[in-house]
């Protein structure tokens, strides 16, 4: 399947879009060239799921923890781990299999580690500007 994103502005209705294929899945692993949209488009999800805390990219930090009605959601962005002893080091397990969603930038670093049950997504820009998230 494959949304389009026509603008910045349609992009939390791709998002709401999105989120009626989400199902059960607990892991979203976003992968993209950068630039391609991966954080705003997580902003958007995060938004569309009724999440009030800022949302930024937790490039610096791996992780931000927020909350939509009630439990929490995590973000991830892997782009800054030199080695995979960091991401042990941080408990991942504790994380990607709490039931909690988790929404991953840069899994392509982690992707040994990800549950077999996670959901891939693709953002990718195209050549008129507009972005497509295939899943």
């Amino acid at each position: 399947m494959t949304l389009t994103i026509d603008n910045i502005s349609g992009i939390r209705q791709t998002a709401r879009q999105f989120m009626q294929y989400i199902g059960d899945s607990a892991v979203l692993a976003f992968y993209g060239d950068m630039g391609a949209g991966k954080t705003t488009f997580i902003k958007a999800l995060c938004e569309e799921m009724g999440v009030e805390d800022v949302i930024t990219s937790p490039t610096f930090a791996i992780v931000n923890e927020y909350t939509a009605a009630g439990r929490p959601v995590y973000h991830f962005d892997f782009y800054r781990i030199k080695n995979i002893r960091e991401v042990y080091d941080m408990g991942y397990e504790d994380y990607f299999y709490s039931g909690n969603l988790c929404l991953i930038e840069w899994p392509e670093l982690i992707d040994d580690l990800l549950p077999d049950d996670a959901m891939r997504i693709r953002i990718a820009e195209q050549p008129d500007g507009r972005r497509t998230v295939g899943f």
